[in-house]
């Protein structure tokens, strides 16, 4: 038995990237920030905050309701898996990246949403 599972609480670092892959498809990028703050240990030495950064992504429904109200300094409820993927980059590096594919977003205090488009 294995068991992928990510649960983060975190504020958005900036507007949302929203792209339309396929025809009626909506995929959203967000980068969400977790932190753990400052602390003195049991031995007076002072650990400083530590902040991580994670790319979620979302698609469908969920992705349309981020693009229409998730912002920069939005906070962020998401649960899902994490996955790793490789690619080459234009010098033919191979990199990876780690992200974590959304099962449940919710956003955490008021939503701001958007002008609509003229």
């Amino acid at each position: 038995m294995s068991v992928n599972k990510v649960i983060l609480l975190g504020n958005v670092g900036l507007d949302p990237e929203i792209s339309y892959p396929q025809k009626g498809q909506t995929l959203a990028r967000v980068r969400l920030a977790t932190s753990e703050r400052a602390y003195v240990n049991q031995n007076g030495v002072q650990v400083p905050e530590r902040t991580e950064w994670h790319t979620i992504v979302v698609w469908g429904k969920q992705a349309e309701v981020v693009e229409r109200y998730v912002r920069k300094g939005s906070k962020l409820y998401v649960e899902g898996k994490m996955r790793t993927r490789a690619y080459e980059d234009r010098n033919q590096i191979k990199r990876y990246v780690t992200e974590v594919y959304a099962d449940v977003i919710e956003l955490l205090g008021s939503p701001r949403a958007t002008a609509p488009q003229q």
